[in-house]
């Protein structure tokens, strides 16, 4: 009776065992999103709100380069890369507030949009979006336009990618910085300009 309990409870220990050993070899193979929190939601949907961009008193375009892959040794031969595009608001007391977040390709076809809302940055506030190395649809000379505003024209975000990627013994890493594409600020200087041409002209 005894041999027969103990040989009962060794064979519910295999199989406690191995139920065990194949739940984490399961939980290993499932990819899973680094731009998901805990619950499973965007790390940008916990800072959308409803917005009238119209009201803002400082709108911007800014591109961020983005590389998927960059060429190691010769054309035929790439380098795969994991891409963070991470935008900080720099502002002690103002707050930010992003329209828009469109990936392009290196052909600038449109890839995706990543916020159905405004995505609101407090002061000091920052938030990243990863690319992982396995995405790579964006090529070489992928980017990031993102739309932004601010209730004051102080402000300053930084709009960064940063790249990384280790293959064997070797290792990359690397920033790229964004920069305004907006055309307002130009518009309004062309009449200053005007003026100084014809001052030039009269003398």
């Amino acid at each position: 009776m005894l041999k027969s309990y103990v040989v009962i409870k060794t064979q519910t220990m295999k199989n406690t065992f191995f139920f065990l050993l194949s739940f984490l070899i399961l939980q290993s193979c499932i990819d899973r999103d680094p731009n998901l929190d805990r619950d499973g939601k965007s790390v940008f949907e916990e800072n959308q709100i409803f917005l009238d961009a119209v009201d803002l008193k400082l709108r911007d375009t800014v591109y961020i380069p983005i590389y998927s892959d960059i060429y190691s040794e010769s054309k035929d031969q790439r380098f795969y890369l994991t891409a963070t595009l991470s935008i900080r608001n720099t502002s002690l007391t103002d707050s930010i507030f992003i329209g828009d977040i469109d990936y392009y390709d290196t052909e600038g076809a449109f890839v995706r949009h990543y916020i159905e809302k405004t995505l609101l940055l407090k002061p000091m506030q920052s938030i990243e979006y990863i690319i992982e190395k396995d995405d790579k649809v964006g090529g070489a000379g992928a980017n990031f336009i993102v739309n932004w505003g601010a209730n004051s024209k102080q402000v300053r975000p930084l709009f960064q990618g940063v790249m990384i990627s280790t293959q064997g013994q070797q290792g990359i890493s690397f920033l790229t910085e964004g920069v305004s594409i907006s055309r307002k600020a130009e518009n309004k200087a062309e009449p200053d300009l005007v003026q100084r041409k014809e001052s030039l002209v009269e003398e």
